[in-house]
């Protein structure tokens, strides 16, 4: 009689909280007049160049470590906005990359050693996401 050798089980849980919120702000993308933007055809961008507006849309999903509110998300939310409603951090002449790296910073030395994704939509069209994933000690 063989007896089959029990599998160990390697799968790994993870559990994560995700906040959304908007902000207004205005930007503009200085280099937008170099021939690889400002074509002259269908792909010109260059009016990029000037100050314009959007609805900033941001998505952030931070890993946590228990079931029972160890980052309480109305809180993590609040904290988020008020990177920006106070000033320290903002919009300018970045890109959607940039704002959402920019924040993940703040966000690691507040929450380190996490896995955090920040994606940052201009108008919840078009965006860019940043991804970090701590490495293990």
């Amino acid at each position: 009689m063989f007896f089959k050798k029990k599998k160990k089980d390697t799968s790994i849980k993870k559990k994560y909280i995700q906040v959304q919120f908007q902000k207004e702000g205005i930007h503009c993308f200085p280099g937008a007049d170099s021939p690889k933007f400002s074509t002259g055809g269908w792909d010109d961008v260059s009016f990029l160049k000037f100050p314009h507006m959007h609805y900033f849309h941001f998505r952030v999903t931070i890993e946590v470590n228990s079931n029972d509110r160890e980052i309480e998300f109305i809180q993590f939310r609040r904290w988020l906005e008020r990177l920006y409603d106070e000033k320290t951090l903002q919009l300018n002449n970045k890109s959607c990359e940039m704002i959402g790296e920019e924040l993940l910073n703040k966000i690691e030395k507040k929450y380190p050693n996490r896995y955090v994704k920040i994606e940052v939509f201009e108008d919840n069209i078009n965006g860019g996401i940043v991804e970090y994933y701590p490495s293990k000690n």
